[in-house]
C-alpha cells in the first residue's frame, strides 16, 4: 500500500518519469499557517547539484490543489502535487529485456504483470521522496516544540566524506553512507507496546525509503557487546530522563523525555557507471549491462532531510493520537 499513519495519514502518489508525483495527507489539523515558502529550505536540502549527485535539475515547486485557503489549512484532506519536466523517458528503453541489478526492475515486472511503469524506476523510484519530505514539512508544523536534525556522518565507511564521494566518482562507482539522526523535547510516554512502539513506526517509516538498509537506536548494535550494568541508563528524573542514553530516548517502546537518537544505513546506488551483468530477459542468457540516464554516486548526501521527515510523520502522528487521548 502507499499509505501510513493513524490520523496523521500520508499517501503518495506518481512516477519518476510520469507527469507528476505528490501526497495526500489526510488528518492534517486545520487553522496550520502554510505557503509555498515553507517547502523551499527542506527541498532545496534534497536537490541534486553537490559533487556526486544526480545531473538532473527540477524545480521542485510545490502546488497545493486541496486541503488550503487563505493560507491556513481547513482540515480537508491536504494534496501537494511537484510535476516531473526534465524527463528522459529513452534512458530507460532497454530496461524492458536487461532489468538493472539491484533495482526493482524484475520483482516489479513480475508483481504488477508488467504493467508496471519502468522508466526511471516508476514508482519505486527515489524522486517519490520529495513528496516524503512535503509531507515532512507538514508535520514538522505540528511539531512545533520538537527540535528535528539528520546528517550524514560518513560515506563509503569513512568520516572523509568529500574524499570518498570523488574516490566513487573516479572509478565510475557508487558508495553508501550513515545518516544520524536525532530530535529532542518530546514528552514522555509517547508511543505503544509492542506493533505500535516508536522505534516500530519509525522503522516502518525509515525502510519506506528507498536504498535503507539498517536502523540502530541509541547505542544500538553495540548493545550485544556490552554488559546489563553497561548498558541500563540511570533514572535521574521523574519524567524518565536518564544519566546515559544507550537506549536512544526510548524505554519500553515508549518515549522517556531523553534525545531520540537513531542511524541508518544507506547502501550504494544500484546504477554505476561500469558494465554491470544481469538476465536478458529475451534470451534467458546472461549479458552485460550499461546503465545510462542521470545517478547519484552517493544517494546518502540527498537522504538526510528525507530521514528527517519520516520521523517527524511519525512523530506527528504520535502527537495528534496523544492530544485525543488514544496513548
Amino acid at each position: 500500500m502507499n499509505s501510513f499513519g493513524r490520523l496523521f495519514r500520508t499517501h503518495i502518489f506518481g512516477e519518476s518519469h510520469g507527469p507528476s508525483i505528490g501526497v495526500t495527507i489526510d488528518g492534517c489539523p486545520p487553522g496550520i499557517a502554510l505557503s509555498a515558502d515553507d517547502f523551499r529550505e527542506d527541498l532545496d536540502r534534497r536537490k541534486p547539484g553537490a559533487k556526486g549527485t544526480t545531473p538532473r535539475k527540477e524545480e521542485d515547486n510545490p502546488e497545493v490543489i486541496s486541503g488550503l485557503f487563505n493560507g491556513h489549512t481547513t482540515g480537508a484532506p491536504l494534496t501537494i502535487v511537484f510535476a516531473n519536466r526534465n524527463v528522459r523517458p529513452a534512458d530507460y528503453s532497454h530496461l524492458a529485456e536487461k532489468p538493472r541489478p539491484g533495482h526493482a526492475d524484475l520483482v516489479a515486472r513480475k508483481r504488477f504483470l508488467g504493467f508496471n511503469d519502468p522508466r526511471g524506476g516508476g514508482h519505486f523510484s527515489g524522486r517519490l521522496t520529495l513528496a516524503l519530505v512535503a509531507a515532512g514539512v507538514v508535520a514538522k508544523k505540528i511539531l512545533a516544540e520538537i527540535s528535528l536534525s539528520a546528517r550524514l556522518i560518513e560515506a563509503g565507511g569513512r568520516t572523509d566524506i568529500e574524499a570518498a564521494v570523488n574516490e566513487a566518482l573516479e572509478e565510475g562507482d557508487s558508495i553508501g553512507g550513515l545518516i544520524e539522526c536525532r530530535a529532542r523535547n518530546i514528552p514522555t510516554g509517547w508511543g505503544e507496546p509492542f506493533f505500535d512502539s516508536v522505534e516500530s513506526v519509525i522503522s516502518h517509516l525509515v525502510f519506506a525509503v528507498p536504498a535503507m538498509k539498517g536502523i540502530e537506536f541509541g547505542s544500538g548494535f553495540a548493545a550485544a557487546g556490552m554488559k546489563g550494568s553497561e548498558h541500563n541508563d540511570p533514572i535521574v528524573s521523574k519524567t524518565g530522563k536518564t544519566l546515559t542514553n544507550n537506549a536512544g530516548g526510548i524505554s519500553g517502546g515508549l518515549t522517556n523525555s531523553n534525545e531520540l537518537i537513531f542511524r541508518v544505513a544507506v547502501k550504494p546506488a544500484s546504477s554505476i557507471g561500469k558494465p554491470q551483468k544481469t538476465l536478458n530477459l529475451k534470451t534467458n542468457r546472461e549479458d552485460t549491462l550499461e546503465v545510462k540516464g542521470r545517478h547519484d554516486a552517493c544517494i546518502a548526501l540527498r537522504a538526510p532531510v528525507v530521514i528527517e521527515a519520516v520521523t517527524a510523520m511519525a512523530l506527528a502522528d504520535f502527537s495528534l493520537l496523544a492530544k485525543a487521548g488514544c496513548i
